[in-house]
This record gives structure tokens, C-alpha cells and sequence, in this order.
């Protein structure tokens, strides 16, 4: 299997940490993709994904996975224990709702804001820039970190009792968050805990 990525960001981050909790890390060719320079651009890549962002898992067969989700969903559906995403209708329905929440009001909500309230990745990236918009989400971000510290005050981790997609995609968000110097407010302890539990996990080490 191939991954093309830009290692550091959010979502190639949340691959690794995939691959990783799935011990299928070292069975992987990682392929760069300058995405700052404007590679995700070129019709060699877009042939790949026609909406031009990483990461993209391209199988054995040539088969080409794009969405973070997506990559998650095939490879713990294809690995094995543990799983990522849960067993049943009723888990794994749980486990894409708690996902869903943490990826719109922190993941996504940081990327907006650092594309649209700072420089972000340059105008030949980003050309069209809302800064209310993005201080708007900034103040997302805050609230669903508030939402998650409450949530964290009965469960260990994001989506129950044990380590999910939902933690993953909690890992890259406070990555995210770290990187455009939003803090985590002091106050919320519980997240302060859950941060410590997870990111002290040796997948965490692949991410960055």
C-alpha cells in the first residue's frame, strides 16, 4: 500500500495514527506531496483525487481511497483487533456520531479559522478569506473543547471506554490547535487528561 500525504498535517496525521494502532505502519510506502508548493494541484495528483487534497491511500491493486474516514473505515475493517470503529450497528453508529461532532467543531473549526483569521497557507492557496468568519469558528473550537471536557468527566475516551477514531481525530485536532497557538483553556481538566492518556500512546509518535 501507498499513502500520499504531507507529513504534519491534520488529516495524513490522523492516517498514521491509524495505521499505526493497526500495526500496519511499517507495511506502508509513504509518498510526500508538497502541498505548499502547489502539488496537490498538478494533474498528476488530481488524477489521483480530483478534489486535490491529501492524504489518498492507493492499494495494491490500484485502487485509490481518498477521505481520512474512508482510509480509517477500510483498514480497520481489513486488520483485524483492535478495532477503531467500532463492532455492531449500534457501536459503530455511536462511534461516527461522537467522530462526526469532534471532526466539525474542532478539526474542521481550526482549519477554518487558520485559513481564514491568520496567514494560513498563503493566498495562492487560500484566496478568498472571511476573518470574521474565521474568528467565529475559533470561538467553535472553544465551545466543542468545553462539550468534550464534559463528555470526558464520565468516559475515558471520546466515544465510550476505549480508544476510537473519535480520540484520533481529537489527537489531530489539538495538533491542529497547538500549531496556530489556540490553547485548551486550564480549567478543563478532564480534556487536560484525556490529552495526556492519548497522546503518551506510541502512535502519537508517527503522527507528527
Amino acid at each position: 500500500m501507498k499513502v500520499y500525504e504531507f507529513k504534519g498535517f491534520a488529516n495524513p496525521a490522523r492516517v498514521r495514527i491509524a495505521l499505526a494502532e493497526k500495526g500496519l505502519f511499517d507495511k506502508v510506502e509513504f509518498i510526500q506531496v508538497n502541498v505548499p508548493a502547489g502539488e496537490h494541484r498538478t494533474p498528476e495528483f488530481l488524477a489521483k483525487n480530483p478534489s486535490g487534497v491529501v492524504p489518498v491511500l492507493e492499494l495494491d491493486d490500484g485502487t485509490q481511497i481518498s477521505e481520512s474516514t474512508a482510509i480509517t473505515e477500510y483498514l480497520d475493517q481489513s486488520a483485524g483487533e483492535p478495532t477503531l470503529t467500532g463492532k455492531g450497528a449500534k457501536e459503530r453508529a455511536y462511534i461516527h456520531m461522537r467522530q462526526r461532532k469532534i471532526e466539525s467543531g474542532l478539526l474542521e473549526a481550526i482549519g477554518h479559522y487558520f485559513h481564514h483569521a491568520t496567514d494560513g497557507l498563503g493566498p495562492q492557496n487560500y484566496a478568498h478569506k472571511n476573518k470574521e468568519w474565521g474568528e467565529y469558528q475559533k470561538s467553535v473550537v472553544l465551545k466543542t473543547m468545553k462539550a468534550m471536557d464534559d463528555y470526558l468527566a464520565s468516559n475515558e475516551y471520546l466515544a465510550g471506554d476505549k480508544f476510537t477514531v473519535a480520540d484520533i481525530t481529537g489527537m489531530a485536532g489539538f495538533a491542529f490547535c497547538d500549531f496556530v497557538k489556540v490553547e485548551t483553556p486550564a480549567e478543563l481538566k478532564n480534556l487536560a487528561a484525556w490529552k495526556g492518556r492519548v497522546f503518551s500512546r506510541p502512535s502519537a509518535a508517527v503522527a507528527a
